[in-house]
């Protein structure tokens, strides 16, 4: 049985480990699709269940942004890596399958406590693990980067908090109006 403290030192491992052994370009598609997937995916999450209460519309648009986010992401930090001459095909195809792969599995991870728990309970589980892999990751940014953890982590999660508090009363907003059609 693993503590969160377990887990969270294994994370912290992982990420070092792919520090010290991988690119550049594959470190910086990992970043990309970790943030990006956690945030999209909260953000989504949230704004559907408030606007719809749907189970069903939540996992659609989890998987609905699973797979063309993540293309999307990964063509846009191939694009903006292109625009740097210096870089080889070698390591575009590095930095976008990075940025794929991550954010693929990232935005994934949010489907299963929609398929384990009632709606309302999944939501909350999903808010607990996105701002648990923000913080995370932000700790292991600020780490490699000789930065003040507190300060990174503070910042990276009161951003995330405030995504989810705005989806949510956009999706209500937008639930409200769209009982007018």
């Amino acid at each position: 049985n693993q503590s969160i403290g377990d887990i969270f030192h294994f994370n912290l491992f992982f990420l070092l480990f792919v520090k010290k052994r991988s690119s550049t370009s594959i470190q910086k598609g990992i970043a990309f699709g970790i943030t990006s997937g956690v945030i999209t995916t909260l953000g989504l999450m949230v704004g559907l269940d408030a606007g719809t209460g749907s189970s069903l519309a939540v996992i659609v648009g989890i998987f609905a942004v699973a797979i063309s986010d993540a293309f999307s992401d990964a063509l846009g930090m191939h694009n903006a890596e292109e625009v740097d001459r210096r870089n080889s095909p070698r390591t575009l195809r590095k930095t976008t399958l990075a940025t794929f792969f991550s954010k693929c599995f990232f935005t994934l991870t949010f489907a299963v406590p929609v398929f384990l728990f009632d709606l309302q309970m999944a939501i909350l589980v999903s808010i607990a693990w996105g701002l648990f892999v923000i913080g995370s990751f932000s700790y292991v940014v600020a780490h490699i980067s000789k930065q003040r953890p507190e300060k990174i982590v503070f910042q990276h999660v009161l951003l995330t908090v405030i995504v989810i508090i705005i989806t949510y009363y956009v999706g209500k907003l937008v639930g409200y109006l769209g009982s007018f059609l």
